[in-house]
């Protein structure tokens, strides 16, 4: 069901908030408050009724259940004094006022050309594998058509990043056009925490782990930051079974192996950031580690993408992976790949320097580059970059 209010779409099967064709960030509690208010608009909302729907009974204060109301404001525009679409009821509740039209069609996505594409498909299948060294992985698979599996990051939650501001879009517009295929890797997300090993042979064993498992026999990968040296490594040594190889803000060089002192001491930084900051739902440490990776966010993504960095993992699963990518170096790697190969780095990336991403690109034979004009890691759906990041990918992916 959607329901459409002036210029505005919520979709609770894609659970999305669009403003025309503009994906609007909220979070998932918010997004629940504002769907159970405007179901129930024909009458007041108490607290006691957003405590049993939203918080599932729990004992919340009068605080919170404010500051996430005024998110829902803020994420409809109605922040003003006249209240236009959720009104305050005194020493009552609240309620949705205004008209509200519903559509069954599934999600509403606007006119633009991407959106006109294909319909997104709603939901995604998660399974499970078992690696030879017994780590279960969780393995998300969506849509139909061509292959297209995704390496992890060095932080994931299948679930969080299906819903996220800063990832959803891209997700869901891939899987209107290929059959794409995620995974946690270990010791994140949904796939086992605890777990003894964490290394770049264990990044490489676990993408092996997960096509076989789904039997793949020819397939592409997308592989951003981190996951491109996995994907690099594992088309070099699965030649026959890569078709296309799409990588964003790699490295093939990790921190600690660039010969540089500056990014030695980052590397440091960063880790210290995450001791100290990685447990606390509210760390102003981890919204900055997060505004680095994302500094053109508003301030609702970066809380997104701060509370996925917690929610993902334990501080010490991710110092340990943070610490194996710092370590990566898969430089003579590079001129051994055979399959085409896309390359796209943000021009003022302050996470992983433009000029690894050219090193990747020159170094792999006929790769096409493209570089992009944003401060992102990865491009937001809001920024002029955003069309031409996601234009590349399909017209290469889909190119005979």
């Amino acid at each position: 069901m959607a329901f459409c209010f002036a210029d505005m779409v919520l979709d609770s099967e894609r659970r999305e908030l669009r403003s025309g064709s503009t994906l609007t960030p909220i979070e998932p509690q918010v997004f629940d408050i504002l769907e159970f208010l405007i179901r129930n608009r024909d009458r007041v909302v108490s607290r006691d009724d957003l405590l049993a729907s939203v918080w599932g009974g729990r004992i919340v204060s009068d605080s919170a259940i404010a500051a996430r109301i005024n998110a829902a404001l803020r994420a409809i525009g109605d922040s003003g004094e006249q209240q236009c679409w959720i009104r305050t009821v005194a020493r009552k509740g609240f309620r949705f006022v205004g008209d509200v039209r519903e559509d069954a069609g599934s999600g509403l996505l606007g006119s633009s050309a991407e959106a006109a594409a294909q319909q997104v498909p709603s939901g995604q299948e998660i399974t499970f594998c078992r690696t030879k060294d017994g780590v279960n992985l969780a393995v998300a698979s969506v849509g139909q058509g061509m292959p297209l599996v995704s390496t992890p990051t060095w932080a994931t939650h299948l679930e969080y990043d299906w819903e996220s501001p800063t990832r959803a879009r891209l997700w869901h517009s891939l899987a209107g056009r290929f059959r794409l295929i995620r995974y946690d890797g270990r010791g994140f997300g949904l796939s086992d925490r605890d777990v003894a090993n964490i290394s770049f042979a264990t990044f490489e064993r676990d993408l092996e782990t997960v096509v076989d498992a789904l039997h793949l026999r020819c397939y592409a990968l997308l592989a951003i930051s981190q996951g491109a040296a996995t994907a690099i490594a594992h088309a070099v040594r699965n030649p026959d079974r890569v078709s296309k190889m799409v990588l964003h803000g790699g490295f093939a060089l990790g921190r600690k192996k660039r010969a540089s002192a500056k990014e030695v001491q980052m590397a440091k930084a960063w880790i210290a950031i995450m001791r100290q900051g990685w447990g606390d739902d509210n760390s102003a440490l981890l919204r900055i580690f997060s505004s680095v990776w994302l500094p053109g966010a508003s301030a609702e993504q970066i809380r997104w993408y701060a509370n996925m960095l917690r929610i993902s993992t334990s501080v010490e699963n991710a110092i340990r992976n943070r610490n194996a990518g710092d370590e990566i170096d898969v430089v003579d790697l590079l001129p051994k790949v055979s399959v085409p190969t896309l390359v796209l780095h943000c021009r003022h990336d302050n996470s992983v320097p433009f000029d690894e991403g050219r090193r990747v690109a020159t170094s792999i034979p006929n790769a096409k580059f493209v570089s992009l004009e944003s401060e992102n890691h990865v491009p937001l759906p809001d920024e002029p970059a955003w069309s031409k990041f996601l234009e590349a990918i399909e017209n290469f992916l889909l190119d005979a």
